[in-house]
Formats: C-alpha cells, sequence, structure tokens
C-alpha cells in the first residue's frame, strides 16, 4: 500500500488539504484502495484552519520517514520559514526515494529545500512572479497546472491540485483507475498539465497615445499591424520598437492576443456559438479562432467554455 501523508501547518488551507484527501484518503466502495492517507504536523496538536475551525493532527514529522509521496498542501503565509527541523525531514524523505508534491503554495516551502533548483515548477497565477523573484534557480511556468518531474512534482492553484493528484494515480496505477476515481469524484479524468491556467485577463494600460484602446473597439474588422502604424502615423518598425519598449511584445502578438482575451470574455458570458465569436473578435472562422485560442489558452474553446459553465455549450 502506497503511503500518502500531508504536512500540514497553522493556518492550514483546508481546501488545498481536501484536494489530496479526496483522491488518496476517500474510501470508496467501487474503487479499489491503493492508498493510505495520514496528516502530520511538525509540532502534533490543535493546528487552525483557515476556515476557522481547528483539527487535530496527532502525527508529528516521524511520519515522513516512512511516507512513499509527501503532499505541502499549500504554504501560508507564503513567507512563512522553512524550519531546519522540516528542511531536514523533507530532505530525508526525498533522499530516500519518496515523491514530494506540492499543491499551490506549497511550492514555496519546496523551494526553500533546494530541490527546485535548477528545475522548472508551478504555482497559482497570483504568486508566480513572487516565486520567480525569491528564487531565481526556479524556472518558474505560470501557466501549467502542474509540473511533475517524478521525484518532485508542482500544481497550479486549487483544483489544478486535484488535477495533478489524478495524475499521480494516472502514474501509479494506469489511466483506467485514474478515469473511475475521476468518475467517483464527478471530475473531468484528465486535464494534461501543460493546459493553462483559466488566469483573468486584466485589461491592458495604454501607454501608446490611445492606441490600445482605439484597436481594442475595432477587433471586429480586419485590423492589421499596417493600420496600428497609420493610426499613430508611424512606420510598422517605430511602431514595433514602441511596443517592445513600453509592453514588451509585437504589434502583433498583442492584437491576437486582445483577440483571443475578447474571446475568452465571450465564452465565459454568452452562449454565442464559437464561429460568431471568431467573427466578432476578428479572426474570420472558428477553425481560425478553435487554432489561435489553442495555441495561447492550451485547451479548445469549447473545453474552455465547459470549464466555466459546465455542460455543452452552444458551438
Amino acid at each position: 500500500m502506497h503511503r500518502v501523508v500531508a504536512l500540514v501547518r497553522p493556518v492550514q488551507s483546508t481546501f488545498e488539504l481536501g484536494c489530496a484527501a479526496e483522491v488518496f484518503g476517500t474510501d470508496r466502495a467501487e474503487v479499489p484502495r491503493h492508498y493510505e492517507f495520514e496528516v502530520c504536523t511538525e509540532t502534533p496538536g490543535p493546528v487552525p484552519t483557515s476556515a476557522g475551525y481547528t483539527m487535530s493532527v496527532s502525527r508529528g514529522l516521524s511520519a515522513l520517514a516512512t511516507a512513499d509521496t509527501v503532499i505541502i498542501p499549500g504554504w501560508a503565509p507564503v513567507e512563512a520559514p522553512l524550519s531546519a527541523r522540516v528542511r531536514r525531514a523533507l530532505l530525508r524523505a526525498h533522499a530516500r526515494g519518496a515523491r514530494l508534491v506540492t499543491i499551490c503554495s506549497g511550492v514555496f516551502a519546496l523551494a526553500r529545500t533546494g530541490l527546485l533548483d535548477g528545475r522548472s515548477a508551478t504555482t497559482h497565477w497570483a504568486n508566480a512572479e513572487r516565486l520567480r523573484r525569491e528564487f531565481p534557480e526556479v524556472s518558474v511556468t505560470p501557466d501549467a497546472l502542474y509540473v511533475d518531474h517524478g521525484d518532485v512534482a508542482t500544481s497550479a492553484g486549487a483544483g489544478a491540485g486535484i488535477d495533478l493528484c489524478l495524475h499521480l494515480v494516472r502514474t501509479d496505477h494506469g489511466a483506467a483507475h485514474a478515469a473511475l476515481l475521476a468518475r467517483h469524484m464527478v471530475m473531468p479524468p484528465h486535464r494534461d498539465g501543460g493546459q493553462t491556467q483559466y488566469v483573468p485577463s486584466p485589461p491592458a494600460a495604454d501607454a501608446l497615445n490611445g492606441l490600445l484602446t482605439w484597436a481594442s473597439a475595432r477587433l471586429g474588422t480586419p485590423l492589421s499591424v499596417a493600420d496600428l502604424a497609420a493610426h499613430l502615423n508611424v512606420s510598422p518598425r517605430t511602431l514595433a520598437r514602441r511596443f517592445a519598449c513600453q509592453l514588451g511584445t509585437s504589434p502583433g502578438a498583442w492584437l491576437l492576443s486582445r483577440r483571443v482575451a475578447v474571446a475568452r470574455t465571450l465564452l465565459e458570458n454568452t452562449d454565442l456559438p464559437v464561429d460568431a465569436i471568431a467573427a466578432r473578435v476578428g479572426l474570420a472562422s472558428a477553425v481560425n479562432l478553435r487554432r489561435r485560442f489553442h495555441a495561447l489558452v492550451g485547451t479548445t474553446p469549447g473545453a474552455y467554455r465547459r470549464a466555466f459553465r459546465g455542460g455543452t455549450a452552444a458551438g
């Protein structure tokens, strides 16, 4: 039996812990049991939670000595230091072959062990820049749902923790068993780790004399980079330099990203079919929208809409 131990701390996020408990620690009559699940903490006793109640944790760090998988289900606040005792326990577990897994902000604890140095990792999109800044030796992949290196694995925020846990089940016991478990959890059987997080698209700051606002209002037209340059009465080359300097991207890339961002909003908030959305954002056809959308978001428009709204959507 594979032993999974979740390492918790005050104040523990109940959702992230629940992700691990649902996948590895819940008995289901029609699903074969392959895991033993346990919770431990540095100082056994009452552990406050983010939900306002206190849970009693009887096991200390010695539980990590026999764990096959160690899960850090969040780490709040993210700036909380990693004690020498916890660091040693995690490094010892890893050295003897245990798999170390983090959910959401738990990556900050794992990064403090040094085990992510020179590797890629992910976390909730809102914490990605902080992770990159505090741990420059870690290659932060802010768009991924999860990143699995075999011995260490990290996931993005909240629901992506379930995606990673189901991925680990799939790795351990095959796709059929993982699909059976997902079906009992009423979850999608598989979301690939490379699929992008559903990051809200912030409005672009218009640093180009009103050009971004002007262009955003005309996305439904066959707008080109030449049209953008003509609006500012500059050459396309000058426009490219201004975009690179002020926005860190090219005019063409910005225009495409805005078209896809508006398409995401329409998929979330309307019942318009995909071909109508494609026309409205200036991508001409449903085929073109699907291709561009998948390239930037990592999934299809239909799958994206279902993830936000559930059920079967038009288009």
